[in-house]
């Protein structure tokens, strides 16, 4: 219990991105955070990111696309889980997968260029593979 008067010590899971969100947790808040296919495809992301900024080395018109694409696909499937209609929804998730495809093609380029580890380009190949069939699941059920 603190002092009468001095302000309320916030804990982190208070505060999203500086904004306080009296009364909700962190992962109550938006639906797509409660699908596996999206926390797979963050953690994959995750590690896309930390490769791309830790490599400066990288050519910069890969760098930046893998970055773009990676990005493209978990943004398509938050804003396509935010959609009212299965039409709707559905044609964020084909973009979402689409992009998937993308990072897959810009992975083995840079595999086959020798700018990734062999274990990385496993895991990240492993990562996107499983994204993949989890998005065509999704685009199935709303046929």
């Amino acid at each position: 219990m603190g002092v009468i008067g001095a302000p309320r010590r916030e804990l982190e899971e208070d505060r999203i991105w500086g904004f306080r969100f009296k009364g909700l947790k962190r992962q109550d808040v938006f639906d797509f955070e409660k699908l596996e296919v999206y926390q797979e495809m963050r953690s994959v992301n995750l590690k896309v990111l930390k490769h791309l900024f830790t490599h400066q080395s990288l050519d910069p018109y890969i760098q930046d696309q893998f970055k773009r694409a990676s990005l493209s696909a978990l943004l398509n499937l938050a804003e396509g889980t935010g959609r009212m209609t299965n039409p709707d929804k559905k044609k964020f998730y084909i973009t979402a997968r689409s992009s998937v495809f993308e990072c897959v093609a810009i992975l083995q380029i840079m595999f086959d260029t020798n700018v990734i580890e062999k274990s990385l380009y496993d895991e990240l190949y492993t990562g996107f593979e499983k994204i993949s069939r989890m998005l065509l699941g999704m685009i199935r059920s709303m046929e």
